[in-house]
C-alpha cells in the first residue's frame, strides 16, 4: 500500500484525496497540509490522516511515501523542490511552477538527483479519446500529419480570470497534449485575436493560437472562455490520407421531442472525471512497482511553461515569437518519441 501525503486540502486536493480514498486500488492517504488548518483538520479527520502544519514536515514525514501538490500555483516549487532532495516521487498539479526559471530550476534538481521523481497533472495524456486518436496517428492510417484543429470551450470563467490565463491556465492542457501527441518539440507561437465577444466583459474573448512544431506540423487552438453552452474540447488531425478527431462529447445520444442532441459536459470535472482516476491510478502502480513516473515529467512542465511565455508574448505584440528551450538533460532522453510509422504509400 503507497502512502501518501497531500499537500493543498482546497477542491482539487479534496478531489484528489476523494479517488484515493474512495475509488482508487494500492494507496492510503497518511497525511495532509495546508495554509488553512482548520480545513487540512477536517479533512485529515475524515480520512484518518495525519495534519502536519507544513508541507516541508509532511514530506520529512517517515509515513509518507510519496508526495501530492495541490496547493497554490507559487508554492509549488518550493515543495516539489524538498521531495526531490528527500528522495521521495511528487505529483505537481499544473502548474509545475509559475514561471518558466523555477521550472528549469526543479528540472536541473531532478537531473541532478539521477531518477525520475516528478510527475506533472497533465491529464489530457490519460484520457481514453485522446489516447486512442494517438493510436490512430501512430499506426499511421491518415498518413503524415500535417495539421491540428483544436478547441478549447468554456460555459464561463471566473471573476479573477485574467486575459493571460487564456494561454497559460487554459490553453496550456492543449500545449502539453500537443507535444505529447506528435512526440515533437514546439518551435514558435502565434496568437490571433477575432472579434471580441459581448459574454467575456473585459477580456480578449475568443482567441487563436497557432503552435508551430519542429516537423512543420501546424496546430491551431480556439480558446472561448465564456461560451455559454457548456464544456466542449475539441480535435481533429489532418494527415496526407485522411483525418482522425476526438468522438462524441457525450457516450449518450439522444432522441425526443422532435430533436436528435449530445448533451454537453457542465465542465472540466465532468469531461476529464475517468483521466484523472487513470492517471493517478497508473501513477500509483508504477510506484509500487519499484518503479520511476511514468508520466508527464519535469521537463513536459518546464516545457510548457515556456511555450506558454511565449504565447503571453505573443499575445502582447501581436507579432511571431520563437520558442527557445534549454539543453534537455540525459535524464529525460527516452522522452523522445521514435519516429512515427508512416502508412503504405505515404511520404516517410
Amino acid at each position: 500500500m503507497l502512502k501518501v501525503g497531500v499537500i493543498g486540502t482546497g477542491m482539487i486536493g479534496q478531489d484528489h484525496i476523494r479517488r484515493m480514498t474512495q475509488v482508487l486500488a494500492g494507496v492510503r492517504v497518511t497525511a495532509v497540509s495546508d495554509v488553512d488548518g482548520s480545513v487540512a483538520a477536517s479533512v485529515g479527520a475524515r480520512v484518518g490522516a495525519a495534519v502536519f502544519e507544513t508541507g516541508e514536515a509532511l514530506i520529512a514525514s517517515p509515513d509518507v511515501e510519496a508526495v501530492v501538490v495541490c496547493s497554490w500555483g507559487p508554492t509549488h516549487e518550493q515543495y516539489v523542490l524538498a521531495a526531490i532532495a528527500a528522495g521521495k516521487p511528487v505529483f505537481c498539479e499544473k502548474p509545475l511552477a509559475t514561471t518558466a526559471e523555477a521550472c528549469l530550476r526543479i528540472v536541473e534538481a531532478e537531473a541532478a538527483s539521477g531518477s525520475r521523481l516528478v510527475q506533472v497533472g497533465y491529464m489530457r495524456r490519460y484520457d481514453a479519446a485522446y489516447r486512442a486518436l494517438k493510436a490512430v496517428l501512430d499506426g499511421g492510417e491518415i498518413g503524415t500529419p500535417l495539421m491540428m484543429h483544436c478547441a478549447h470551450r468554456n460555459a464561463s470563467v471566473p471573476g479573477f480570470y485574467e486575459k493571460e490565463m487564456a494561454i497559460t491556465d487554459t490553453a496550456v492542457h492543449e500545449i502539453d497534449m500537443v507535444r505529447w501527441m506528435f512526440g515533437e518539440e514546439i518551435t514558435g507561437v502565434r496568437v490571433l485575436v477575432p472579434r471580441r465577444s459581448a459574454n467575456g466583459g473585459q477580456l480578449q474573448d475568443p482567441l487563436m493560437l497557432v503552435l508551430e512544431l519542429a516537423d512543420g506540423v501546424l496546430v491551431d487552438v480556439e480558446i472561448s472562455v465564456n461560451i455559454r453552452y457548456g464544456y466542449d474540447i475539441r480535435g481533429e488531425i489532418v494527415g496526407e490520407n485522411g483525418t482522425a478527431s476526438l468522438g462524441s462529447l457525450s457516450p449518450v445520444h439522444v432522441r425526443s421531442a422532435g430533436r436528435s442532441s449530445d448533451p454537453v459536459p457542465a465542465d472540466w470535472r465532468e469531461r476529464f472525471l475517468r483521466a484523472y482516476d487513470i492517471e493517478f491510478q497508473e501513477w500509483i502502480d508504477s510506484l509500487r512497482a519499484g518503479g520511476q513516473p511514468v508520466g508527464p515529467s519535469a521537463w513536459d512542465g518546464y516545457a510548457a511553461a515556456v511555450v506558454s511565455d511565449a504565447g503571453v508574448l505573443a499575445l502582447r505584440t501581436g507579432e511571431h515569437v520563437p520558442v527557445v528551450l534549454a539543453d534537455r538533460p540525459k535524464l529525460y532522453a527516452a522522452e523522445v518519441t521514435a519516429p512515427r510509422p508512416v502508412a503504405s504509400g505515404g511520404a516517410a
